[in-house]
């Protein structure tokens, strides 16, 4: 299985997650795009994740909600800037426990000829809000959320 690469540079406002997933484009960029699939990768393995909502295009909001096994809830929302199917998607993130820290998100998907190489660029608002999203353990949840993503590719 692929793995996930981080890119994080000492004093830089900027994290970039790479990893290259053995589907078309297309199958990708709807996995990110359709709130079934969604619910069905994003976050890690020992929460659920319930799409509340999901608007899919330039101006459109959209919220996640994370629960754990004693239902503890962990909301993330934000807004799609700029979405250019199969090729792009730019928005905002913003954690309902740590609010005012917004971060810009794009995701670029990479046609490769049969596989399909994702690039999330995350910007935060300063470097110590890159750092404190680094110590939270984002890395741990990020890696998971993709290895469920390409496990749930695997299956259709």
């Amino acid at each position: 299985m692929a793995t996930t690469e981080y890119l994080i540079e000492p004093a830089t406002q900027e994290i970039v997650i790479t990893r290259v997933f053995e589907a078309s484009r297309e199958r990708v960029f709807e996995a990110f795009t359709d709130p079934q699939l969604v619910a069905k990768w994003l976050g890690p393995r020992r929460l659920t994740t319930a799409v509340e909502t999901m608007d899919v295009r330039p101006g459109g909001m959209w919220r996640f909600i994370n629960r754990d096994s004693a239902g503890n809830e962990f909301g993330f929302h934000g807004v799609y800037h700029d979405v250019v199917a199969p090729e792009r998607i730019v928005q905002t993130f913003e954690y309902e426990g740590e609010p005012g820290h917004v971060l810009l998100q794009t995701a670029t998907f990479e046609d490769l000829g049969g596989t399909t190489k994702l690039i999330q660029q995350a910007v935060f608002q300063s470097v110590e809000d890159r750092d404190g999203m680094v110590r939270s353990g984002m890395r741990e949840g990020s890696s998971e959320s993709m290895d469920r993503l390409a496990e749930l590719l695997a299956k259709a």
